[in-house]
């Protein structure tokens, strides 16, 4: 009897972080990033930045200088994206933790994961159109 209730106080204690990490809300990642330029970061490497704002508007770089705009809505739990140039929208699961946000994209088999690594309150440099000689 002891071995059953010890084992499940240890399946219990594995289950709380799963339990924990439960993806935000539209309400709460529309609190968390509204005014702000978010920097993220994957497997270490500079990943692209993102400037949140009012209305669900956002503006995103791949930190190349070129931007492209779009909205963020809420589907199915998850944190939709479309930007002028693509038609499909890209849904990613957001946690907070920490350190800043995690996302998860939920699109991607692989389920790329990136990390908020740095935050501002000032807009992002855009560089315009490419312009030829």
């Amino acid at each position: 009897m002891k071995q059953i209730i010890a084992l499940s106080s240890t399946l219990l204690t594995l289950a709380l972080p799963a339990i924990a990490d439960t993806p935000m809300t539209a309400e709460e990642f529309d609190a968390f990033v509204t005014g702000q330029t978010l920097y993220f970061g994957s497997s270490g490497q500079p990943y692209g930045a993102e400037e949140y704002l009012p209305n669900r508007q956002v503006r995103w770089s791949f930190m190349d200088g070129q931007c492209k705009d779009g909205y963020w809505y809420e589907e199915a739990d998850l944190i939709c994206f479309l930007y002028e140039d693509t038609p499909d929208p890209q849904c990613w699961s957001f946690f907070k933790t920490d350190t800043g946000l995690r996302a998860l994209f939920e699109n991607d088999p692989a389920n790329t994961t990136l990390y908020e690594v740095n935050r501002s309150e000032q807009p992002m440099v855009c560089l315009g159109p490419e312009v030829g000689v």
